[in-house]
């Protein structure tokens, strides 16, 4: 699997100058992952948080709301197709799923593991869950795929820590 850094600098050695990544997008048949927006504060909430209850959780600050409305801008202006959104359950995640993009679904499998300090097994449990929605098949014809995750569980599969909020990678 091939990984891009696209709304931030790559950190991949697959990296691709700019103008090939855009070419590359606007044919489609990609996934794009994108962690978050900016929240107002950074601490680990996955064991307190209730993912259907945006009060237990880290939220978007405004930055983090203009980065979201910013990158579904520049996906448009670019005329990247985006066939389907799937975001976590996270508000911080559907919520820039829903101001960059306009629509999305939820899917659990791209929560957290409820501690702060994974088992390997946790580990485990996130990277079997995540990968199926990075590598199943997308035809170019159907454009890209965006999911809006988090940290952790884009780290279990690639191994790769997803910094800073909102960067975006393309597998």
């Amino acid at each position: 699997m091939g990984i891009c850094g696209l709304f931030a600098a790559p950190v991949a050695a697959d990296e691709l100058p700019s103008d090939a990544l855009i070419a590359a997008l606007q044919s489609g048949g990609h996934v794009i992952y994108l962690r978050h927006t900016s929240t107002e504060s950074d601490y680990a909430d996955q064991v307190t948080a209730d993912p259907a209850n945006c009060a237990t959780q880290r939220v978007l600050s405004e930055l983090g709301w203009a980065q979201a409305r910013d990158i579904g801008k520049a996906v448009q202006a670019l005329h990247i197709p985006v066939s389907e959104v799937i975001s976590s359950e996270y508000c911080r995640a559907w919520q820039t799923a829903d101001l960059a993009f306009g629509g999305y679904r939820k899917e659990s499998a791209l929560n957290f593991e409820p501690s702060e300090a994974y088992t390997d097994a946790q580990v485990s449990a996130m990277r079997d869950r995540v990968a199926p929605l990075i590598t199943a098949p997308l035809p170019k014809a159907a454009g890209n795929r965006v999911i809006v995750g988090h940290d952790d569980p884009f780290e279990a599969v690639t191994g790769i820590y997803p910094e800073p909020q909102g960067v975006a990678y393309v597998l």
